[in-house]
């Protein structure tokens, strides 16, 4: 069996991930930079059935296209965070209909976006990498109906993601009440195993617990959205559970409270955080938020750290009536999210930090 540390490509092409200098999510743009940048186009017309734009970050758009459905489109790419190229593509499809579940629909079809150095890999990597993107999508029972390539000088792929949902069942992060508690659906710890990876210290047993959470479908999203005890949903990707709980507090007028004792974290990562494995972009999300968190003390010396790690493909975060937890519990069970558990709550804003961790 190869192991993650060699390169999985044709002959003696470069290891994916030495082609990047960002993999995963962990490539996304610092949140204080892109609301930067973003900051103009608030002021762009909005059509009266734009369910969800960009107004609270949230995970997709929604345009209502009758009484009884509405279209959620999305999409998502980035370079490699894993060397084995079947593997990328898996990783980076899941990712990307991750988001029409987080939004509570069901995915329909998909467009493939892809940009390879053409100089550089064969096609055959190349064609790898479609081949496990188009696996995710079997898996999710949708097509790849299109899409678009270019000769890029970095390995970059992805997904235009489109879903449906009826208009009454959208769950968009802005929506959480105070006295809400906060489920999440996956354990933390993808960037910081991305950065041993990439420096070639991640063992196989580690990189087949990463593997199998990022490639693992959020198909709760549809079953949650149903549940009228639900009242936000969104996913935790590029910016950290920090990041996402703050989204949500934000668009929703409230506060956030962590309790990082009740955070599930993939197996090995605290060992590979004291071993100086952090991803970059993890210091990028503390720069962009960190002056709204209140980190209590008594907090181990990594909790900062994974609180900003960036998830590729991470789990659904869920604010709901304290009554619907085992109901939301209930579905994530049903559907294999053994890690899911209650891992915060809701709560007033008091003019104090958006996010307490404690």
């Amino acid at each position: 069996m190869n192991t993650p540390l060699e390169s999985k490509g044709s002959g003696a092409e470069p290891r994916l991930t030495s082609l990047s200098h960002g993999g995963g999510c962990g490539c996304k743009i610092a949140p204080g930079v892109l609301s930067e940048i973003l900051k103009g186009t608030s002021a762009l017309p909005v059509p009266k059935e734009l369910l969800v734009g960009i107004e609270t970050a949230d995970d997709a758009a929604v345009y209502r296209l009758n009484d009884e459905q509405a279209l959620i489109a999305t999409t998502d790419f980035f370079m490699p965070i894993v060397d084995d190229p079947y593997d990328f593509g898996r990783i980076a499809a899941t990712n990307a209909i991750s988001d029409v579940y987080a939004m509570g629909g069901t995915p329909i079809m998909a467009l493939a976006l892809v940009g390879m150095p053409i100089s550089v890999l064969s096609t055959a990597t190349i064609g790898r990498i479609l081949e496990g993107g188009a696996s995710a999508c079997r898996e999710a029972g949708i097509p790849i109906a299109g899409g678009h390539t270019i000769d890029s000088v970095e390995p970059i792929y992805g997904l235009v993601a489109l879903g449906l949902v009826h208009p009454a069942r959208v769950k968009r992060n802005a929506d959480a009440k105070p006295g809400d508690a906060l489920v999440l659906g996956k354990a933390l710890g993808v960037g910081v195993m991305s950065a041993a990876l990439k420096k070639g210290k991640l063992d196989e047993a580690s990189y087949r617990r990463m593997l199998a959470t990022t490639t693992q479908l959020n198909t709760p999203g549809p079953a949650l959205a149903a549940l009228d005890g639900v009242h936000a949903l969104t996913d935790v990707t590029g910016f950290g559970l920090g990041g996402h709980a703050l989204e949500i507090a934000r668009g929703s007028g409230c506060a956030v409270e962590l309790d990082w004792a009740a955070v599930p974290l993939l197996d090995g990562v605290r060992a590979l955080v004291s071993e100086g494995f952090v991803t970059g972009a993890s210091g990028r999300n503390w720069a962009a938020y960190g002056a709204e968190v209140a980190l209590g003390t008594g907090l181990p010396i990594e909790a900062q750290a994974l609180l900003c790690d960036p998830q590729t493909s991470g789990g659904l975060l869920v604010s709901c009536a304290p009554d619907s937890v085992d109901q939301v519990l209930a579905v994530f069970k049903q559907h294999g999210f053994d890690a899911a558990g209650v891992v915060g709550r809701v709560v007033p804003r008091d003019g104090g930090a958006r996010l307490h961790v404690v």
